[in-house]
């Protein structure tokens, strides 16, 4: 088995374990997603955070074109790697940063525009003595979390620099976790979403580079990488009668 198949089976063992927790344990507005939208919903059901301009401003629309501009980045430089000579090395993974983040971005958002899973802001109303969660509302369009989509799609550089930069592509990994969940616990308090939408945001945007991964896989890696994995598994009699 070859590293890159030892990898796509551990990755699908990954998604399906994942998966399998989720409906276990975050089905959409089960007992956890209850739990954790309660601090946040006032008495009458309405979210006193929504408007907040710290959530609403710069964390949904700030933070949200600034990562957007960090991807254009990747274009970029993708582009000037066809003049460029140093960053011609590196060109199949801004491409597939670029293209990838791009992609698993439009398939949330295609997933999205074809929920019928509501808001919880559009699922409470409220009576005489406070309010009451209405699970038979048909809004939609609320699942998976597009916003926090924005965030967790950075992960898309683990899988871009995990063979040839293994630190870079833990910072890409990392930056898209915490960015992915802080975007989307904000939408939380604002009562966008659910924790469970921001679970399966990152379960699909984490499954897209799974599916592609492997058709850019010899791009991504350089020559150079591979001539030293060669040298490095030769024997050492092989490695002496290169030397001299």
């Amino acid at each position: 088995m070859s590293e890159l198949q030892r990898f796509s089976f551990q990755q699908v063992l990954v998604l399906l374990f994942s998966f399998i927790l989720l409906q276990l344990l975050f089905p959409v507005a089960g007992q956890l997603d209850m739990m954790l939208i309660q601090p946040w919903t006032g008495i009458n059901g309405e979210f006193p955070w929504r408007h907040d301009w710290f959530l609403e401003s710069l964390n949904h629309k700030y933070v949200k074109n600034l990562l957007l501009l960090c991807d254009i980045s990747f274009l970029a430089l993708w582009l000037a790697s066809f003049k460029l000579e140093r960053l011609a090395a590196n060109r199949w993974k801004y491409a597939y940063l670029f293209w990838i983040i791009i992609l698993s971005t439009s398939v949330v958002g295609v997933l999205k525009s074809q929920s019928g899973h509501a808001c919880p802001w559009n699922m409470t109303q409220a009576t005489a003595t406070g309010f009451l969660w209405n699970f038979n509302l048909n809004h939609g369009h609320c699942f998976p979390g597009g916003h926090a989509a924005t965030g967790f799609a950075l992960m898309t550089g683990f899988f871009a620099f995990r063979k040839t930069a293994p630190k870079r592509a833990y910072f890409y990994l990392v930056a898209g976790l915490i960015l992915g969940f802080a975007m989307g616990w904000a939408q939380m308090m604002r009562g966008a979403h659910f924790l469970s939408h921001n679970l399966w945001t990152a379960w699909v945007v984490w499954c897209c580079n799974v599916v592609l991964y492997p058709l850019f896989y010899k791009r991504m890696v350089s020559a150079q990488s591979v001539e030293i994995a060669a040298v490095m598994h030769k024997p050492v009699t092989d490695q002496v009668q290169d030397a001299a």
